[in-house]
């Protein structure tokens, strides 16, 4: 579209990208609300379309870091993508696109993100649901049952006020853990996570933050009094749950769980029984639980614990193919040349032989024949470990032409833990 042009969206000119937002999102937030959007995208990179003057396209990214096996990356995450009724289906959105694209290499991110709102939009920009979430609930009216003894370390309910100072240095260790995950500056725990009433529901309680192993401190009365067990060193945090809570007229009181990180198994079932336990409560819901979640395993009775449905959550997009799958760690051997099909970014196209094992990766071009065909949208899909090569070829989305290459791919692209996130932007 000549007519229209990409460029950045000053800071007063925010508040009129809002209105397009909810506009398309069809949301008439109060000013609080607001407000939280408006302070949010001061800090956002803000690709905006025109058109002779008038917003058309509006397209917002946080500047954040996220989790890749061995290590991290920068990587813009898009939000607020919102163009007028009036231009679409024409190349709006495309445009906006192709900016961030480009602002992002120039920047030097080899990966983008997002959460998509319509799953059919964003692989065609070679988008790729690089983790998974579940969706669980416990039926807590009777005690969680459980194959493995919890850890009995004292539990302690934590102001909200407190818990990004207490919690941020086990998250960010804990991150490493699993690929996927984005770093937590302390506005985006208070803003995000802590923040008192919830957008969704505002018959939910407050959050609730209890942690195991914490400092000694004031013991709340909502959960079950810890078990008597050896005093956690001071400031040792083995694990933590943020929740909040409802009561129901037509049925026991709800117990929604939001994020659970914990050391050790043991940890995890010392929370999960918590959980369980708080009086006046019958069902836990648990939204964005990973795929492989060791309650799955130590649950012992699995009509308990059930998992209720499982989505696509992150979507990643390789920006700079040799840039990515250099940066991350490799855990087996592998030398196979990857035919990579890319028409939203031709510098990414091509053949390319990658040497990877443990000591390093090597991704150069090359005359020699494909062992694999595959598109970048897919390869952004297994790049976190969270989706297997050999299932691409199997779906018809990967052409094998050397007999034992997915495989050698897949041992070689594996992660201890899957990849999972919960941070929704």
């Amino acid at each position: 579209m000549e007519s229209v042009q990409f460029c950045d969206i000053p800071e007063s000119g925010i508040d009129r990208a809002l209105s397009l937002a909810y506009l398309v999102f069809h949301e008439t937030p109060e000013e609080e609300k607001r407000k939280h959007h408006h302070d949010l995208l001061r800090d956002c990179t803000r690709i905006g379309a025109y058109e002779n003057g008038e917003l058309v396209g509006f397209l917002a990214s946080f500047p954040f870091t996220v989790s890749v096996p061995g290590g991290e990356l920068p990587c813009p995450c898009v939000t607020f993508v919102s163009v007028a009724p009036t231009h679409r289906r024409r190349g709006v959105l495309s445009g906006m696109i192709a900016e961030l694209f480009a602002r992002a290499a120039a920047d030097g991110s080899p990966i983008a993100a997002l959460w998509a709102s319509e799953d059919a939009i964003y692989g065609r920009f070679g988008f790729g649901p690089a983790t998974y979430g579940h969706s669980v609930e416990i039926d807590s009216r009777r005690p969680l049952a459980l194959r493995i003894t919890p850890d009995d370390r004292p539990l302690r309910l934590v102001d909200p006020a407190d818990a990004p100072a207490l919690l941020s240095e086990y998250y960010d260790r804990t991150r490493s853990e699993r690929a996927g995950r984005i770093a937590r500056g302390e506005a985006w725990w208070r803003e995000e996570w802590l923040v008192t009433e919830d957008e969704e529901d505002d018959e939910l309680s407050p959050p609730r933050v209890v942690v195991l192993g914490a400092p000694e401190g004031p013991v709340g009365r909502e959960g079950p009094a810890a078990s008597e067990g050896p005093a956690a060193p001071e400031g040792a945090v083995a694990g933590y749950a943020i929740y909040r809570t409802k009561t129901r007229d037509d049925a026991p009181g709800l117990v929604r769980l939001d994020e659970l990180e914990a050391d050790s198994p043991a940890a995890e079932a010392a929370l999960w029984r918590y959980l369980a336990s708080i009086d006046l409560t019958g069902l836990i819901r648990a939204w964005g639980r990973p795929v492989d979640d060791s309650l799955h395993l130590f649950a012992a009775d699995r009509d308990q614990v059930r998992v209720t449905g499982e989505f696509p959550a992150l979507r990643l997009r390789l920006i700079d193919v040799r840039a990515a799958l250099t940066a991350r760690t490799w855990a087996a051997p592998v030398d196979a040349v990857l035919d990579v099909r890319d028409d939203r970014l031709p510098a990414n196209a091509g053949r390319h032989r990658l040497t990877a094992s443990p000591d390093g990766c090597t991704y150069e071009s090359t005359e020699r024949p494909a062992d694999l065909t595959v598109e970048a949208r897919d390869l952004a899909a297994a790049y976190l470990g969270g989706t297997r090569i050999d299932a691409l070829v199997r779906a018809g989305l990967a052409t094998e032409h050397t007999p034992g290459t997915a495989a050698a791919l897949d041992a070689a692209l594996r992660t201890a833990r899957l990849p999972h996130t919960v941070d929704e932007f």
